[in-house]
């Protein structure tokens, strides 16, 4: 079984080029990235070390290693936290497979409520994760042909980083995925955030990685959609947190202009009513 810190080391070695850290280019290569013997020789390791980290095998490399793998990838400042990050967590939680529960997802029936008054608004209940518990019919409406309610569990984060279509949709990408990355150290709890980043960082990459320890709150802005039936549209957003038990939010889009308006009136017309649900 793998560990977050050899995922993480694999992905960033695949990620660099020969030529990014100086190294000639004298061999044609069967794959992108850092050989493993040229990462272990920068490191000063064994290859055979390195592969034991990597898969998983060795989970507690001392600082010193750490730090020399480090240096050879030439991590930022970010990367380098949260490597250290992922080396305490690889010897200790994953050792004990200590993983906590899952956030709460259910709603409560009085939030229920709530989107049903809200329709045909676009509206939905998130968590920090960015888990989409439950949304009115005008949010189905808008998201229906984005891809991002096409799973069974929903998840804005996870769609921002690996959907394929998200930075195409999301014409201010780059805002939104710092406000996902923030959010994540908001809650709903310490152990939940840690295991979340870990996991996901493998799926999600340096773009996820090098925004995780980033503490200024991003500026909020209009959301900016280039939706897939051609219509540009653009929302004002409005949040509003839920008791603390629930750790919950309610987040509502309001059109910021008469092209959004005009927009949604027509995507409303041409879909099929569905009744609201609770993903």
């Amino acid at each position: 079984m793998g560990t977050p810190l050899g995922t993480f080391l694999r992905a960033k070695r695949d990620s660099l080029r020969p030529e990014d850290l100086g190294l000639a280019e004298h061999q044609r290569r069967r794959a992108p990235g850092l050989r493993r013997s040229e990462l272990a020789s920068r490191a000063g390791i064994s290859v055979e070390y390195l592969t034991r980290i990597e898969q998983g095998r060795d989970r507690n490399p001392s600082r010193s290693i750490v730090n020399a793998l480090a240096d050879a990838l030439q991590l930022d400042a970010a990367e380098r936290t949260y490597l250290d990050y992922l080396a305490k967590i690889s010897g200790d939680a994953c050792a004990r497979h200590d993983r906590p529960a899952p956030p709460e997802r259910t709603v409560r029936p009085a939030v229920h409520q709530i989107l049903q008054l809200l329709e045909p608004g676009i509206a939905f209940v998130t968590n920090r994760l960015g888990d989409i518990l439950a949304h009115t019919n005008g949010f189905s409406t808008v998201m229906r042909d984005t891809g991002l309610l096409s799973t069974d569990q929903p998840n804005l984060t996870r769609y921002v980083f690996t959907h394929p279509r998200a930075r195409t949709i999301l014409i201010d990408w780059d805002q939104i995925a710092d406000e996902q990355v923030f959010n994540l150290w908001l809650g709903p709890s310490t152990e939940t955030f840690e295991w979340f980043t870990a996991e996901f960082a493998a799926v999600a990459g340096a773009e996820f990685t090098r925004r995780l320890h980033r503490h200024i709150p991003p500026t909020r802005t209009p959301l900016r959609m280039a939706h897939p039936q051609g219509y540009q549209l653009r929302w004002d957003r409005e949040m509003l947190e839920l008791p603390a038990p629930d750790a919950q939010q309610l987040i509502i889009l309001l059109p910021a202009d008469d092209a959004t308006a005009t927009a949604v009136d027509h995507l409303g017309r041409h879909s099929h009513r569905a009744t609201l649900r609770a993903v």
